[in-house]
C-alpha cells in the first residue's frame, strides 16, 4: 500500500501531531509499521493514555486506503515529511506539519517566497501598499504566500494573480472548505497560478483554532514576512513572531501613529523588524532584485572543496546527516550549512528527517 494513505490516516488521529509522530517513527522505522504498532510499541514511544485511546480507535474507524483514494479521487495533492515535493523550506521549521495537501500545484521556485498578511480592517493606505508589494514581488519572479483572508491577504493575493506570478494560500481549514466564501473565485484564480495549502484532512470546517498553527505554515513557507497593517492584537503578529522564531526576516510597513491599524506594525519595527518604505527595499534586503541570478545559484555544480567532499559520501540510498559528518569528516554546523545550500543548489535532496540523496 502506497505510504500516503498511513501518513493520512495518523493525520486523521487527534493529539498525533509532528512531535509524537516523530517518537512513533524513530521507535517503529516507517509510518505503515507506526500504524499498526502493538500496544507496547505505543506505550514505548511515549505516547500518553489518550493518544493511545485515540490511535486505537481511529483504527477500528478509519481506512488508509479509502483515505487516500478519496484525496485522489478528487485531483488534490499529498505531500509527507519524506516526499520529494515537501517543501523544502517548510522542512526545516520546528514541528513541521507531517502532511500537507495540495489544490493547484507546488513549484520549486517556491522556495523563492514571501509572504504578505496583515488586517482584515484594511484601509486604504494598506490597501495599495499590499497591491504594490504583491504586484512588484510577483512581477520579479518572487511567490506571494499569505491566508487568504479578507484584507490584505485578498489583495496580496489579488495583486499577484493580476500581475501573472505565483501566489500560495495557506488554508485555516481543509482545501476542500474554502473560507471565507467572499473569497472563493480568487481561490480558483490562485489554483490555476499556485496552489491552496492545509495541514487539515479533508473536510475541516473553518473554526478559530485552526488559524494560529496555519501561520507558522505561511512564515515556514517564506523567506520573510511583511506585515502591511495589523493592530495589537492582529492575527498578523502571530505569523511574524513564528517568522522570528523559524529565522526568517521580518519586515513591516510603518504607519501613522494615529492610526490604530498601524499600532502593530509600528511596534515590530521598535522592537527591530525591518521597515519597508518602498518595493526596492524589500529586494534588496532579501537579495530578490534579479531572481535569475538566484536560480544560477542552483546550477548543480560542487562550489569548493568542503562540498565536493561531501557530496563523494552521499548517493542515490539516504544517508542521515551523523553519518555524512563522520564520513567527510566535518563540524556539525559546517556540515548543516552545506547541505543547505547544496540542497538549494539542487545538488542534494533531503527525503526524511535528516536523510539526504543526491539529486542526480
Amino acid at each position: 500500500m502506497d505510504d500516503r494513505a498511513f501518513w493520512i490516516a495518523f493525520n486523521r488521529v487527534p493529539g498525533i501531531g509532528p512531535t509524537r509522530l516523530t517518537a512513533l517513527l524513530e521507535q517503529c522505522g516507517d509510518i505503515a509499521t507506526a500504524w499498526k504498532a502493538p500496544l507496547r510499541t505505543l506505550q514505548a514511544a511515549g505516547l500518553d493514555r489518550r493518544s493511545i485511546e485515540n490511535l486505537l480507535t481511529a483504527r477500528k474507524q478509519l481506512d488508509p486506503a479509502v483515505e487516500l483514494a478519496q484525496v485522489n479521487r478528487r485531483g488534490y495533492g499529498v505531500f509527507c515529511w519524506d516526499d520529494r515535493g515537501y517543501p523544502t523550506s517548510l522542512r526545516k521549521i520546528p514541528q513541521p506539519p507531517p502532511v500537507l495537501y495540495v489544490r493547484g500545484r507546488l513549484e520549486e521556485q517556491d522556495e523563492l517566497a514571501v509572504a504578505i498578511v496583515g488586517t482584515r480592517q484594511v484601509s486604504a493606505y494598506g490597501r495599495e501598499v499590499a497591491r504594490e508589494l504583491g504586484s512588484e514581488l510577483a512581477r520579479h519572479g518572487v511567490t506571494v504566500v499569505s491566508g487568504l483572508a479578507l484584507g490584505v491577504d485578498a489583495v496580496a493575493h489579488q495583486a499577484a494573480v493580476e500581475a501573472g506570478g505565483r501566489t500560495i494560500a495557506v488554508l485555516g481549514s481543509s482545501v476542500d472548505q474554502i473560507y471565507p466564501a467572499r473569497n472563493r473565485r480568487l481561490a480558483l484564480q490562485i489554483i490555476e497560478q499556485g496552489a491552496l495549502v492545509s495541514e487539515y484532512p479533508l473536510g475541516t470546517k473553518p473554526e478559530a483554532s485552526n488559524f494560529p498553527p496555519r501561520n507558522r505554515i505561511i512564515s515556514g513557507l517564506s523567506l520573510a514576512v511583511v506585515v502591511v497593517e495589523a493592530g495589537r492584537r492582529s492575527g498578523a503578529l502571530i505569523t511574524a513572531s513564528f517568522a522570528a522564531e523559524q529565522a526568517r526576516d521580518v519586515f513591516a510597513v510603518p504607519g501613522s501613529i494615529l492610526s490604530p491599524g498601524s499600532e502593530g506594525c509600528n511596534r515590530l519595527i521598535q522592537d527591530g523588524a525591518f521597515p519597508v518604505t518602498s518595493i526596492g527595499d524589500l529586494l534588496e534586503s532579501l537579495q530578490l532584485a534579479n531572481v535569475a541570478a538566484h536560480q544560477e545559484a542552483r546550477v548543480a555544480v560542487p562550489a569548493s572543496p568542503e562540498e565536493e567532499l561531501v557530496l563523494q559520501h552521499i548517493s542515490t540510498e539516504p544517508q542521515h546527516m551523523n553519518e555524512i559528518m563522520r564520513a567527510a569528516p566535518l563540524g556539525h554546523s559546517e556540515v548543516s550549512s552545506l547541505l543547505a545550500m547544496m540542497e538549494l543548489k539542487g545538488l542534494v535532496r533531503q527525503v526524511g528527517l535528516m536523510q539526504y540523496v543526491r539529486a542526480k
